[in-house]
């Protein structure tokens, strides 16, 4: 199999760097087909636990600087996991819902902050970036491999199966202020527009809209961090007797 620089039609993906090819390992290693490491990388302190798994899990590890230079471009890459597409479907819990997004660090940031606060659900409303890209993997550290992941091609057709949630639109026109927002027993969504534009107005006659309050010196907050303070005020009753990590 000769591995190529990805694209978007291809069957497989892989990872970017040690933490998040142990985090494959840990948790999906059955996707793995293989797993090229960098020679002399072994004063990485992660590179004996990606040896060890591989051993245990009978994945094929082979040193080659070539193929990782090839995909990563970068001389910090110690380590990349190739691993097979997946389907993916929602669960029942809280979701995150994403409408249109189109950036790729900011995706794999929302990946990690939706794992902190215990949100397992993310559903993508089409046309939206492409989750398997590489660099969502990287930025994601790993987070990905425990999320549930599904695309829709409307929000109706998301609200079709989940018609019982509870849903909470982040708008810069929303009505009521996050502060004074209580979550009721049951399931949520909490959904986001994209990083540019935000939700259309057609947004607010779904659920209750809401928006985070914040001064007159800025215009609105970047997605990713508009999305980890409603996770957290979201999730505070979860969290607030927690002292220690």
């Amino acid at each position: 199999m000769k591995i190529k620089a990805y694209k978007k039609d291809f069957d497989y993906t892989y990872t970017l760097g040690v933490f998040e090819t142990i985090e494959l390992l840990k948790n999906r290693p059955d996707l793995v087909l293989r797993v090229y490491i960098k020679s002399n990388s072994y004063k990485n302190k992660g590179i004996p636990i990606i040896d060890e798994i591989c051993r245990e899990k009978h994945i094929e590890l082979i040193e080659s600087d070539n193929t990782i230079q090839k995909l990563s471009k970068k001389d910090n890459c110690f380590a990349i996991a190739i691993i097979k597409k997946y389907e993916m479907t929602l669960q029942e819990g809280n979701h995150v819902v994403l409408v249109n997004p189109g950036d790729m660090g900011n995706m794999g940031t929302i990946m990690r902050t939706m794992l902190g606060f215990n949100y397992y659900n993310l559903a993508i409303i089409r046309p939206g970036v492409d989750v398997f890209d590489p660099r969502v993997l990287r930025a994601s550290m790993g987070a990905m491999f425990h999320l549930n992941i599904e695309y829709f091609d409307s929000f109706e057709d998301y609200l079709k199966r989940f018609p019982s949630h509870d849903i909470y639109t982040l708008m810069l026109k929303g009505a009521t202020n996050i502060h004074k927002v209580e979550s009721k027993k049951g399931y949520h969504s909490l959904v986001f527009g994209n990083e540019s534009s935000g939700l259309p107005d057609e947004y607010l006659d779904y659920g209750k809209s809401i928006f985070i309050p914040h001064s007159h010196y800025i215009d609105s907050l970047n997605l990713s961090m508009a999305l980890g303070m409603t996770l957290m005020h979201f999730s505070k009753d979860e969290f607030k007797d927690k002292e220690v990590l």
